[in-house]
């Protein structure tokens, strides 16, 4: 049988998103000569000028995935909200599609995501599935809660805290799935990768901060403050979704830890995550490219760390809308350690990701300080 080179410009896989995951997936593909197609509505999507191919379509249309895709060897995404129907018609066509379309299914919708948690054993926080928010008022879950739409949130979008039966006015009026607010004492995350021989491997696992008004992550430090044993079960959890999911690529698993010390399951990505941007810098083998090893089905890359890192997400300042300035960057080249990534978006909104920045040292709290000093240096406001 006559192997196939995936080097080669014959060969062709297809990425549905262009936005800044897909430009760091890019900037990998092509230390292994991978000749990528991005699929992306916006003309101007960080991709755009960057792709051996770039076509402009909706990936939440059947037929924009489907003929964009059924000419790949093999199709994969850097954003969940996409149309899954169209990418089963290819995988039932033999275009290989990865995550699977059955696993895609799963995770785009909150609430499936969560009864499959329940099904298999995984701990996560209690929950209830309703329909509308006038379902709220009967519900049995304990105030304060979390409600989340089913579908189509992302990035703190379609997600909100609901304290009491007095606020419930505020709830979103459409099918979402509720959930006990967890007495937190960190949020966690760990990447985990599958090809298709069945190998599975780890990064280390991260801690997250969020920021309170957007509700997306402001810090994350690598490695995490935990302890051994929460550490350990944080893998053998990642390790036991993947597969029990029986999914080929890489799978982003966000874990609440309690105050009494509960590991519970969040939410989960099947794609490269913000709690992996690090990795670029941090880690032997970076998220993106191990995403390609997977999904490709070749050895995958050894995770060990490089240094301590501390990520930085740059967001639009709150009340800028134009186009982006980036305050402050000169001063921080001057830092040693220190690695700007800007995903090439011409306009800057209130708290929309800009980009990040990683900062690497061999000491966790010296990665620390300087990340805050970073933090209060540089600002993305509008021209």
């Amino acid at each position: 049988m006559k192997e196939t080179n995936i080097h080669s410009k014959n060969f062709k896989i297809g990425i549905l998103g262009g936005g800044q995951l897909g430009r760091m997936t890019l900037q990998e593909a092509y230390n292994l000569n991978l000749h990528i197609s991005i699929l992306d509505p916006s003309e101007n999507a960080p991709c755009a000028t960057l792709a051996d191919e770039f076509v402009v379509g909706d990936f939440k249309n059947f037929e924009a995935v489907y003929e964009f895709g059924k000419n790949k060897n093999v199709v994969s995404i850097e954003f969940e909200d996409v149309n899954s129907d169209a990418l089963q018609k290819l995988e039932d066509e033999g275009v290989k599609v990865f995550p699977q379309p059955r696993v895609l299914k799963i995770i785009q919708d909150k609430g499936l995501q969560k009864q499959f948690y329940e099904a298999h054993g995984f701990p996560t926080s209690p929950f209830e599935l309703i329909k509308n928010k006038s379902e709220l008022s009967n519900s049995s879950i304990e105030f304060p809660i979390f409600q989340k739409l089913r579908t189509s949130g992302y990035d703190g979008y379609g997600v909100q805290k609901i304290d009491s039966k007095d606020a419930l006015e505020k709830a979103f009026d459409s099918p979402s799935m509720i959930e006990s607010a967890v007495d937190l004492d960190k949020e966690l995350s760990v990447i985990v990768a599958r090809n298709e021989k069945g190998d599975i491997t780890h990064f280390p696992l991260v801690e997250l901060e969020f920021n309170p008004i957007a509700n997306m992550v402001e810090y994350l430090f690598s490695p995490a403050n935990v302890s051994s044993e929460i550490e350990n079960k944080a893998y053998k959890l990642a390790e036991d979704l993947i597969r029990k999911l029986d999914m080929v690529g890489i799978l982003a698993v966000e874990f609440f830890l309690s105050k009494k010390g509960e590991l519970l399951i969040n939410e989960i990505a099947p794609r490269s995550h913000n709690s992996g941007h690090h990795t670029i810098e941090g880690n032997l083998t970076s998220q993106f490219g191990q995403h390609l090893r997977a999904i490709l089905n070749l050895p995958l890359g050894a995770t060990d760390l490089r240094e301590c890192a501390v990520m930085v997400n740059l967001l639009g300042k709150e009340g800028e809308n134009g186009t982006a300035i980036y305050k402050g960057m000169e001063d921080i080249l001057n830092e040693k350690g220190v690695f700007p990534h800007l995903y090439g978006k011409e306009e800057v909104k209130s708290f929309r990701k800009m980009g990040h920045v990683t900062i690497i040292n061999k000491d966790l709290e010296k990665a620390k300080a300087l990340a805050k000093e970073i933090k209060s240096k540089i600002e993305v406001i509008a021209k």
